[in-house]
């Protein structure tokens, strides 16, 4: 067992008990997001200057279907009582249905007027017939939690590495709410693909995104993509890890059951992924502030041939 340190972020418990980090991404076929500038609570949806009841209400509409939604802002200072359009970005994550739309609202709550659904099962064109004012967008962008009401290392370590990339790839990082595992931080998600990564510096986060416009991602400091469960998630970067792929759209999750995960390969090939669920030990705190647990870590086994023999077990994380 390997000693939890006595204090610090919860960023510091993930570091120093080198906590594995794939299959920790979240879970989503879809992305959602606007622009919204001023302060952001906790639940940024419903805590913010945007419309409590229509933030509230899209969220829920959004999470039913597996969809992301969440507020950015961009980098550095802005005048948040200053009326203005608001930048809207909305992405499929699934492979050889990946894409990223863009566009500006004048109020949030035109986004009522999305299609959902659509985004859901990645129809590009029934999204943009629910709202002509999206258009497609080729570069991928990067979303990096900064949201420090929601957990103090995302402020601490995500706005660093948002103004350096602001610097680097201008116009190509937005300062995002909530995006999961704030013991990653600093971390980021990476669109259309949906993929993201945590421990990031500005030169491994611009890295990532160099790979993305080569339609590839990076193994380092990859928790996995969005479009699949976290079980897929974890399945998926133990087969890349096995082959060194890195092609994004080279490896679907094609099965899952109680003890296993398949994943395929586009040229045919396929492998069984045991997978399985233990205790973190040490406990450790999945949140600045909140007591230590024994969080639920997954167990996934050296990656397997369909007709070949299975090897020793490898450890991940499922949260």
């Amino acid at each position: 067992m390997s000693p939890a340190p006595a204090s610090g972020l919860c960023s510091t418990f993930c570091r120093v008990l080198q906590e594995p980090l794939p299959g920790t991404a979240v879970v989503a076929t879809g992305w959602v997001v606007v622009e919204q500038p001023g302060p952001w609570g906790a639940k940024a949806p419903t805590q913010s200057h945007l419309d409590p009841v229509f933030g509230g209400a899209f969220d829920d509409r959004c999470k039913k279907l597996d969809v992301r939604f969440g507020l950015i802002r961009s980098p550095g200072r802005h005048a948040d009582a200053v009326q203005r359009s608001h930048q809207v970005f909305v992405a499929s994550t699934t492979p050889g249905r990946t894409w990223l739309l863009s566009g500006q609202v004048a109020d949030p709550v035109e986004l009522d007027a999305l299609d959902l659904r659509a985004v859901a099962r990645g129809d590009r064109t029934a999204v943009v017939a629910s709202l002509p004012s999206l258009a497609p967008v080729d570069d991928p962008i990067v979303l990096v939690c900064t949201n420090g009401k929601r957990d103090g290392c995302c402020a601490v370590l995500g706005r660093p590495l948002v103004s350096g990339l602001a610097e680097r790839v201008p116009g190509r990082v937005w300062e995002a709410t909530h995006l999961g595992g704030h013991r990653f931080a600093p971390t980021a998600t990476y669109l259309p693909a949906g993929t993201m990564h945590g421990h990031l510096t500005v030169d491994t986060a611009v890295e990532v995104l160099a790979a993305a416009d080569r339609g590839e991602t990076v193994l380092t400091g990859l928790r996995g993509r969005s479009t699949w469960s976290k079980r897929g998630q974890a399945a998926e970067v133990a087969v890349r890890e096995l082959l060194g792929e890195l092609a994004l759209d080279a490896l679907r999750i094609v099965g899952e059951d109680a003890g296993t995960v398949t994943v395929q390969h586009a040229d045919g090939r396929s492998w069984s992924v045991p997978v399985s669920t233990a205790p973190a030990d040490p406990p450790r705190p999945d949140s600045c502030g909140k007591e230590p647990f024994a969080m639920s870590i997954l167990q996934t086994g050296t990656p397997v041939p369909e007709s070949g023999p299975e090897s020793g077990p490898v450890s991940g994380p499922v949260r």
